[in-house]
């Protein structure tokens, strides 16, 4: 079952509008390793030649190029021509993810740029376009090997090495267009409050000034029956306005919360009038629920959760970090609960909204995560910062996410044990993630070093379940720092104390069968009967553990050289699914 707003391919599934166009497929495109382009003037004059296939990137197969070798500068061309109807509207095209500065030029003309590899952006293209003729858009793109710039699991250097995989330089989302009244709806935050049984929208509106007949309609539906509408002057370009969500479409008890078990999905329309004209209408969705932390546990929905997660890095063989095609997100998607897990965390990778939308209809948990740097200097704080102040809005409406982890074991804040501006920056990310969210878990330095973090997460790749189950027997010696969890790093940053935050291992396993190239955790297994006798004994200690409130396995497929997935790069099964879901679940 899909929401009433879903539209295959759509690339945006949570602000959905009819008027658009699909911008992926075929484009010119150029290296520029001379850096010759804008000063050639490319984007009049484009050199003729080569194509790719957009949204994978050069390095990529899927692309039609599959040159690995790291170029600084790319160039892409589209000839398009508009359809009729379109005056009198504004021209918005939209990028779902470039990396790593992206310049747009439309007939000749520059119109804007934009940095950062992960979030999504647009331009308004409506001064520059040539009505009843081809436009031509071109898109220059600058890429680094800088550690200074959030790159995830990208290497820095020409070969692949350790868990650092082949660069992604360029287009790397989809590419589209849409059509909208210059007297439009801009964003909807929507904010779900279970105690109060009310979901909060905060509008963003464009183009409001000096208009006195401005109407905001929206309308709440579930499993097809009305719920709720509410209507109110749309005088200013920020309202907030709050609507009770119990109803008899609820069932028995007139409410209907979202969870693994039950993701219930409200649909939901808004539409802005000016008089009796609707001049802009979305479709959208939402669910009900709440991620709280009680007593040294999880809560969702009020009630205890166990989280089995399972490290996701998102990697194909012909197309690294973009997706094939919306098949192959939900075939990701259903073999992981197939193995018996709730959830994912989403490795060093914001992931395309298509992949989040169906976690958020097929009720899996997501821990949304930021791509890192690898060096600690002011420019990797300002960039760090102003691109995950950019993607945690952009997420925010996703029911599967419960929680937030903009670091990872200390990468791009190295010596976050004694350093305090490393320690105030995690401070700062922290109280600025939750300005704009404070309603789900923030999780700082996931794995090492904890600064001040609402979860305590623990990295431990132990082989033995006996050897886990003796280091994690007390409890007080982990979370307190009287001994390193994983014999080398200890639970807290210096000046740093447990709270009594939930414990979890967020990441174990690894495990990877006997191979000539490639490599897992520890030591690597002969046979399939090894691979499970291991994995269920490491996996039932960590169960046996009381105080842990769930676990992160490594990981779903292999990635490149590591060889340490569940499933092949190809999505072939190691071992049998049935076998995994039922230790999972034992």
């Amino acid at each position: 079952m899909t929401t009433k707003s879903y539209k295959k391919h759509y690339p945006r599934p949570q602000f959905v509008r009819n008027d658009w166009l699909d911008f992926n497929g075929e484009w010119d495109f150029a290296f520029d390793d001379k850096d010759a382009g804008e000063s050639e003037e490319w984007y009049l004059h484009f050199p003729e030649g080569q194509t790719i296939l957009v949204p994978f990137t050069y390095e990529t197969k899927a692309s039609g190029i599959g040159e690995e070798t790291f170029h600084p500068q790319v160039w892409y061309r589209k000839r398009v021509s508009l359809p009729a109807g379109t005056d009198g509207k504004r021209t918005i095209l939209h990028f779902q993810g470039v990396d790593y500065l992206a310049k747009l030029w439309v007939n000749g003309h520059f119109v804007g740029q934009h940095e950062g590899g992960y979030a999504a952006f647009s331009f308004d293209i409506t001064p520059y376009l040539r009505t009843g003729a081809e436009n031509q858009l071109v898109l220059k793109v600058e890429d680094s090997q800088s550690c200074t710039q959030p790159r995830g699991k990208q290497r820095w250097v020409n070969d692949n090495f350790e868990c650092f995989y082949v660069q992604s330089t360029g287009i790397w989302k989809s590419v589209w267009l849409e059509h909208v009244h210059e007297t439009r709806i801009d964003a909807v935050k929507m904010t779900p409050d279970v105690d109060r049984q009310m979901i909060r929208f905060d509008f963003r509106l464009l183009g409001v000034e000096h208009k006195e007949n401005l109407r905001l309609e929206s309308s709440i539906s579930l499993h097809g029956q009305p719920v709720k509408q509410v209507s109110l002057s749309a005088d200013r370009a920020w309202i907030t306005v709050e609507v009770g969500v119990l109803h008899e479409a609820g069932g028995p008890w007139k409410q209907s919360l979202w969870s693994p078990q039950n993701p219930n999905l409200f649909d939901v329309e808004f539409v802005l009038y000016e008089g009796n004209e609707a001049v802009d209408r979305v479709e959208s969705y939402f669910g009900m629920r709440k991620i709280s932390i009680e007593n040294g546990q999880i809560l969702l929905n009020n009630g205890p959760l166990y989280q089995r997660l399972i490290l996701d890095q998102g990697y194909w063989t012909e197309s690294h970090l973009t997706a094939p095609s919306e098949e192959a997100l939900i075939q990701d998607i259903e073999l992981i609960t197939a193995m018996g897990y709730n959830g994912v965390r989403k490795h060093m990778k914001l992931e395309d909204p298509l992949f989040l939308y169906w976690c958020d209809v097929k009720g899996v948990l997501v821990w949304s995560e930021m791509a890192a740097t690898y060096e600690f200097n002011d420019q990797a704080v300002e960039r760090f910062t102003r691109e995950w102040l950019e993607v945690v809005p952009q997420q925010y409406n996703h029911p599967c996410i419960i929680t937030w982890v903009p670091f990872n074991e200390s990468w791009g804040i190295p010596t976050i044990a004694h350093d305090v501006r490393q320690q105030k920056f995690t401070e700062s990310i922290y109280h600025l993630t939750k300005a704009i969210d404070p309603y789900r878990p923030v999780v700082t330095n996931d794995g090492w070093e904890h600064t001040v973090s609402d979860i305590l997460t623990l990295h431990d790749y132990v082989e033995a379940g006996e050897e886990f189950l003796k280091r994690y027997q007390d409890k007080d010696a982990i979370v307190n720092n009287k001994i390193s969890f994983n014999q080398w790093k200890y639970a807290f940053a210096e000046g740093y104390a447990y709270r009594g935050q939930p414990v979890i291992i967020s990441e174990f396993g690894g495990i990877a069968f006997q191979s000539e190239s490639g490599w897992g955790y520890g030591n690597q297994v002969k046979s399939e009967e090894d691979f499970i006798e291991r994995f269920r004994a490491i996996t039932q200690a960590i169960q046996a553990v009381p105080y842990i409130s769930g676990y992160c396995y490594t990981q779903v497929t292999d990635v490149q050289q590591e060889v340490n997935g569940l499933l092949q790069e190809d999505r072939t099964p190691k071992v049998p699914l049935d076998v995994i879901k039922a230790i999972n679940l034992g």
